[in-house]
């Protein structure tokens, strides 16, 4: 392993262990919130408004081992397809976030929105009007990030405010403030971003967790079960009825 991949390595293994040692508690509560949802046999929306930020939805979107109830809101507006710079125009644009929830029928439940940097108008609008419609929101951000940008910023919302400070519950990725965190002779900034590692991780203990509070609650936890596997009758028949049961319900689907 070579000097800058060991860095690497050895970073990503410490804002792991940031993440362990201080964000279970907040996972517990998150948890809290989806395993009611699960309960009350509601779905529940995932978003992750800017570029690689959409990351966080696909991968709690139809994953093997993930949550069947999870809808994901997948607008094209800030996806990196359709353009970089579009993307980056459309998350600073007002109204926009509003008029997604909007679309996408977002009225009631749980909302996790997960942001990189926690900041950009799109992030806060979500949020913000998560709140007006008496959403339960859990925000995935850096903390750390957030509070390192200058209020004037052109990204950040008009209201100048974190993601992590008007979420019902915030999980800390504690991803640094460049992103990316090894340097290299004769570069101006680090390489090696960490942000969508440690979205995807906080994401992933979060679903963890709701499932093992579901089993201890006595509720059936709706677990996606890989279609690449040799599946037992068991697991042809639950993967059916899960099926089945959120067929209608999630609009990407």
């Amino acid at each position: 392993m070579s000097g800058a991949t060991e860095i690497y390595y050895d970073e990503l293994v410490r804002f792991l262990g940031l993440i362990k040692q201080n964000e279970i508690d907040s996972i517990e509560r998150a948890a809290a919130l989806m395993v009611r949802e699960i309960k009350d046999d509601r779905i529940i929306n995932v978003i992750g408004p800017g570029g690689h930020s959409n990351i966080g939805a696909w991968e709690m979107f139809y994953r093997a081992g993930g949550l069947r109830c999870i809808n994901a809101i997948l607008d094209p507006g800030t996806a990196l397809e359709p353009g970089a710079l579009r993307s980056t125009v459309i998350e600073r644009t007002l109204g926009y976030g509003t008029a997604v929830l909007t679309a996408y029928e977002v009225n009631e439940g749980v909302l996790i929105i997960v942001n990189g940097y926690g900041l950009n108008t799109m992030t806060i609008e979500v949020a913000l009007e998560a709140r007006k419609r008496g959403i339960k929101t859990i925000g995935v951000t850096s903390r750390g990030f957030s509070e390192s940008v200058p209020e004037d910023h052109p990204a950040r919302h008009p209201s100048k405010r974190n993601l992590c400070d008007i979420v019902d519950v915030h999980i800390d990725t504690h991803m640094p403030v460049m992103d990316a965190v090894v340097p290299v002779e004769g570069l101006l900034a680090p390489v090696g971003p960490t942000s969508t590692i440690l979205n995807a991780f906080c994401l992933n203990m979060l679903v963890v967790r709701t499932v093992e509070q579901c089993i201890e609650q006595g509720i059936e936890p709706p677990v996606n079960i890989s279609a690449n596997v040799a599946f037992t009758p068991e697991m042809e028949e639950y993967s059916r009825r899960m099926a089945e049961k959120y067929r209608n319900r999630l609009y990407h689907y």
